[in-house]
């Protein structure tokens, strides 16, 4: 039988380990996450009971929860709605849909928790991160090279994008910027004693392998944001900044020659770069609503067009989380002759956010997100707080403002991916801000 202090160490290596294996289940997919998350908070509410939900709670987990508590309202509303009208889809999936969001309310508080009582190891996670984002980009070069990665999965001839591990899913190189940051942190936190000389050779290597292997993966949004996320650091984080001409210098000569010497990479960028242009010129141009209705408008210019329309349907409560792909079908305006009609969402989370709970839910998560950064980029920063212990917060904060950063294209806010990293992000942003008196415990 264990002892008291047994059981307690059980406790917090178990959860640790689920929360160190959170990087590998993002690889090995949607059900693995869904799996991860629902151990972790079974095991939490398990381990600690009714202490679980006992946090101090401030006024941006107060517009958490209202914001959550829309979106129940929504489901059943539209689920009422569709069984009603007898439209599809079904009122129990309508509502089923809303009441699984659920479980990122409960994540975030079990993870507000656990740093609350300083339970979570960072180390671990820092680590696996590192591990698997270095994995995924080696896989990378590997299926680059021989047509097909490690396991298997075969490059499609003629498709820009590599896919890695995750088979018929693009999505590595959002993966490697998501989870690779965290590298860069591993010795200065934890190791900050050693290894001193190792890091000015060892950081420009892992950097440039990351460049790399989002380049080659061909997700064009993820590059620009792992670029964005690297400069604010070096802009910001004064013990970085010894690293700025190296990022300099590596920047240009890696894009340089993976354009010039990968036809692949250079077409995905000439493409990128031309619908660039394009938007700009459709954007500023008369007769804006015609002109990206047009069949010749880049694909995003026109997916984010059936937003409007859309909104307009259910503009102050949405229509409900995954709906989108019912309402954009049905909306006012419809032109049922076009080629592209709809998407499953409108590839940017808030668009999705307020075509989804409305103006209501468009109001409360953007105040959430403003609050966030608030007590964590701005008063950690502009203050000049110096104390060491918070270089634990610097990679969180800089990811998450790269993850909500409005004028991107994006999957979409509410499926199991996204949604488990944006509240795995944001609530270790605020509750590390919690624990440094980032926020005043008034």
């Amino acid at each position: 039988m264990m002892s008291f202090n047994q059981e307690k160490d059980f406790k917090i290596i178990f959860l640790n380990t689920l929360i160190f294996l959170i990087p590998l289940s993002f690889i090995l997919g949607n059900t693995i996450i869904n799996i991860n998350i629902i151990l972790i908070i079974l095991s939490s509410i398990l381990f600690f009971k009714k202490s679980l939900f006992q946090i101090k709670y401030f006024f941006f987990d107060k517009l958490l929860l209202c914001f959550f508590l829309l979106i129940q309202f929504t489901g059943l509303y539209n689920g009422i709605y569709f069984y009603v009208n007898d439209l599809w889809p079904s009122t129990f999936s309508a509502i089923l849909k809303s009441i699984s969001f659920l479980r990122f309310l409960l994540l975030y508080i079990v993870i507000r928790f656990l740093i609350s009582r300083n339970l979570l190891n960072f180390k671990y996670f820092f680590i696996s991160s590192a591990f698997f984002s270095l994995f995924v980009s080696i896989d990378i070069f590997y299926q680059a090279v021989h047509g097909e990665d490690i396991f298997g999965y075969k490059s499609i001839d003629g498709l820009r994008k590599l896919s890695g591990p995750f088979n018929d899913e693009y999505i590595a190189g959002s993966y490697i910027q998501r989870f690779s940051l965290f590298t860069f942190f591993i010795l200065p936190i934890f190791y900050k004693d050693r290894l001193k000389k190792t890091q000015l050779f060892l950081v420009p290597i892992l950097f440039m392998m990351f460049l790399t292997g989002i380049i080659l993966s061909g997700n064009r949004m993820p590059l620009v944001l792992f670029i964005l996320t690297t400069v604010l650091i070096l802009l910001f984080h004064k013990n970085t900044r010894k690293y700025f001409i190296l990022f300099i210098i590596i920047v240009p000569i890696t894009l340089s020659m993976l354009y010039n010497m990968n036809v692949t990479v250079k077409n995905n960028y000439d493409t990128f770069y031309g619908n660039f242009k394009s938007i700009v010129k459709i954007l500023t141009s008369e007769n804006l609503k015609n002109k990206i209705n047009n069949k010749n408008a880049p694909s995003h210019l026109r997916e984010f067009a059936t937003f409007y329309d859309t909104w307009l349907m259910n503009k102050y409560f949405g229509g409900g989380i995954k709906n989108f792909r019912y309402y954009c079908h049905v909306r006012p305006n419809l032109d049922k002759n076009s080629k592209f009609i709809c998407n499953m969402h409108p590839h940017n989370y808030y668009l999705e956010i307020l075509t989804e709970t409305g103006i209501f839910g468009f109001i409360i998560i953007s105040t959430f997100f403003i609050m966030i950064i608030y007590i964590s980029l701005i008063k950690k920063y502009f203050p000049n707080y110096s104390n060491m212990d918070k270089h634990y917060l610097v990679p969180f904060i800089f990811l998450f403002f790269s993850e909500i950063f409005p004028l991107k294209t994006t999957g979409s806010f509410f499926t199991t991916a996204n949604s488990t990293y944006i509240f795995l992000i944001l609530s270790i942003t605020s509750a590390l801000a919690i624990k440094y008196n980032l926020i005043e415990k008034k």
